[in-house]
């Protein structure tokens, strides 16, 4: 059992937490009553504001929507009439320009290319949204006003401006390429730099805006006429120049090839100075065609818009280039004629011209390209009309060498070199100055697969050939000549001057090495033939010698008197040798040598012969009395007969 007091003081324990918790739980009770006090009054605050939040979105969102239509009314209130005074400006662009355009572009273009600008909007404008009104027609018309003004402006600019270049300035042009020392390049200035920017700027317009190609039909026809003429006043100039002072203004044409003259030409026989004028006029119209043609595209180059650069170029130089083309057919047509007559001097125009066509081919090709193929085949047609014709002359010329006839009355009478000899010598020597191109118009009928593309080996064996060709014709034609002369030594003097001067005069040039090419002994025979004639001749002094050789002579005793036979057999020696000697020197006295040294050479050779033999006939019988009068028989000494052979081929003693 629990004692009393503890049971006591255990209930008032407990009686005393009861209170406690009765106390906590009222407070609890209090704010719980406070907080849902609280809440409630939150949720009534939240509900008003809620409630004036809806009623303020409910006013500002119209106010807004408003606002925004405002705004938008507005900027298209500003774009209508930005656009209605866009509008309004093209009604008023006919009478804006009109003052202007038809008071043309001269010295205003940009002002000019401005209105031209409005107005071709203006078009534009009305095309789209007015295609019926007047105001179209107004403006087209303006627009084709502006048009036709700038076409003709760019006429009148390039007519005025457009000058023929002088024959000196060409001149100095083409040797430009040759001077080395040329500190800069001679330019050519077409047009003066603020007339080339206006005309560029009106092609332009016209190419982009005009839709318009007439004007390149203006520029090629203005300028072609430009260089035809620049190209002619080169030509007048050559004639100019040579008829008043015979010596053209001529810079050395470009020769780079080995067929370069290292000699001074010889001046051709029969030939008129006026066709070297011609051929030196012709070369350097060839190369000032080039360098000119080459100046023009570039000019061109910056005007005409490039997909029409070629064809405007074309037919531009169409004019020039068939000019040159005309007159060097004309070149072969008169070289041709020249053949049928046998004038082939003449024909030897042709080569320096033809050898300039083809040092100058590669230039031409390069200016020509991108134009029409019938363009680019002109000048291979000429230069294989050249090279055709120049063959025939050249065959030609060896079967004239060959059968040129024996024309008794054309003979020398003394004997001396045949014209014939001259002039073929002369040929040849003048070929020298142009072997590959000789040697190239030979090679160039070669039927042969190798001559299609022969080498200066191979052409250099066909000339040596050719040359060696005309000398044997030459040589057969001048022993059939030399048979025309009854005296025999006269016929072998006659072929001994004509192989001496074929032989000096092939030594003289180079034309000995190249007759070496293909024969080697050539320098050798003609030694021969001239030593073989030498001997000939002397032959003739048989005649005279013959009387006083000794073995011919009587045989006498010393001191027995003479039978009247001997001193017959010995008057008939001295007068045949005297007659003999006073014919022959008469007779060879009017013959010639002009060779200086075979003259003194052939007289002292014979001079030695007869002179030795007449000595020793005199010692054996000018003492001898076989006549009573010695004066008779006994007319020269032996240095008087050596004095008369010295006065041989000679004219003046």
């Amino acid at each position: 059992m629990i004692p009393p007091q503890e049971a006591s003081a255990r209930r008032r324990e407990i009686e005393d937490k009861l209170k406690q918790e009765e106390e906590t739980l009222s407070f609890i009770r209090d704010s719980l009553e406070k907080s849902d006090q609280l809440t409630k009054n939150m949720v009534s605050i939240l509900s008003s504001f809620e409630s004036r939040l809806m009623k303020l979105e409910n006013s500002i969102i119209p106010v807004h929507k408003q606002t925004e239509n405002l705004q938008r009314l507005q900027e298209n209130v500003e774009k209508t009439l930005s656009c209605l005074d866009h509008v309004i400006s093209y009604y008023h662009v006919a009478s804006d320009t009109e003052k202007i355009i038809r008071e043309g572009p001269t010295g205003r273009l940009e002002e000019y290319l401005g209105s031209m600008a409005k107005i071709q909007k203006a078009v534009e404008y009305f095309q789209d949204n007015s295609p019926d009104s007047p105001e179209l027609n107004k403006v087209k018309l303006l627009f084709e006003r502006g048009k036709e003004s700038l076409e003709s402006e760019f006429r009148s600019l390039m007519t005025r401006h457009s000058k023929v270049v002088s024959p000196v300035l060409i001149l100095d042009l083409i040797s430009g390429d040759d001077d080395l020392e040329a500190q800069e390049d001679v330019t050519l200035e077409h047009l003066p730099e603020s007339v080339l920017q206006d005309v560029i700027r009106i092609s332009r317009w016209l190419v982009e805006y005009g839709r318009n190609q007439d004007f390149m039909n203006v520029y090629y026809q203005i300028r072609s006429s430009q260089l035809d003429r620049s190209i002619k006043g080169l030509k007048e100039h050559f004639h100019k120049s040579s008829s008043s002072s015979g010596v053209p203004y001529s810079p050395a044409i470009p020769n780079k090839r080995k067929d370069t003259p290292t000699k001074k030409p010889v001046k051709r026989p029969g030939r008129d100075d006026m066709l070297d004028v011609e051929t030196d006029a012709y070369i350097h119209c060839v190369s000032a065609f080039v360098k000119l043609a080459q100046s023009e595209y570039q000019l061109l180059a910056d005007i005409i818009p490039e997909h029409h650069q070629k064809k405007t170029f074309d037919s531009l130089i169409q004019d020039a280039l068939d000019g040159l083309m005309l007159e060097g057919e004309n070149i072969v047509s008169a070289a041709r004629k020249a053949i049928v007559r046998h004038d082939f001097s003449t024909v030897l125009t042709v080569f320096p011209i033809l050898r300039h066509l083809k040092q100058t081919k590669p230039e031409f090709d390069q200016v020509l390209q991108g134009t029409a193929a019938s363009t680019k085949n002109k000048l291979p047609g000429l230069i294989t009309s050249m090279e055709t014709i120049g063959a025939k002359a050249l065959e030609d010329f060896a079967d004239n060498i060959k059968n040129d006839p024996d024309k008794e009355y054309n003979m020398p009478k003394d004997g001396t070199v045949h014209e014939l000899t001259s002039n073929a010598i002369l040929f040849l020597q003048q070929l020298l100055d142009f072997q590959e191109t000789a040697g190239a118009m030979l090679a160039s009928q070669e039927t042969s697969s190798s001559a299609t593309s022969y080498s200066s080996e191979f052409s250099r064996r066909l000339l040596s050939t050719y040359i060696c060709k005309v000398l044997g014709n030459l040589q057969l034609n001048l022993l059939s000549k030399s048979k025309v002369y009854e005296d025999p030594a006269l016929s072998a003097i006659f072929l001994h001057n004509n192989y001496n001067y074929i032989l000096k005069s092939l030594e003289k040039s180079e034309l000995i090495q190249l007759v070496a090419v293909t024969q080697k002994t050539a320098e050798r025979s003609y030694r021969e033939h001239i030593e073989q004639q030498i001997q000939t001749y002397q032959r003739s002094w048989l005649k005279v010698t013959d009387y006083i050789a000794e073995k011919n002579l009587p045989v006498f005793q010393p001191g027995v008197k003479l039978r009247d036979k001997e001193r017959q057999i010995i008057k008939e020696r001295f007068k045949g040798f005297n007659d003999g000697l006073e014919e022959l020197c008469k007779i060879q006295k009017a013959w010639a040598i002009p060779d200086t040294e075979q003259r003194d050479r052939i007289r002292q050779a014979q001079k030695t012969i007869v002179k030795e033999t007449y000595g020793a006939f005199l010692q054996k019988f000018g003492s001898v009395p076989f006549t009573k009068n010695p004066e008779k028989y006994l007319k020269y000494g032996v240095e008087q007969v050596g004095d008369m052979i010295d006065r041989l081929f000679d004219t003046s003693a």
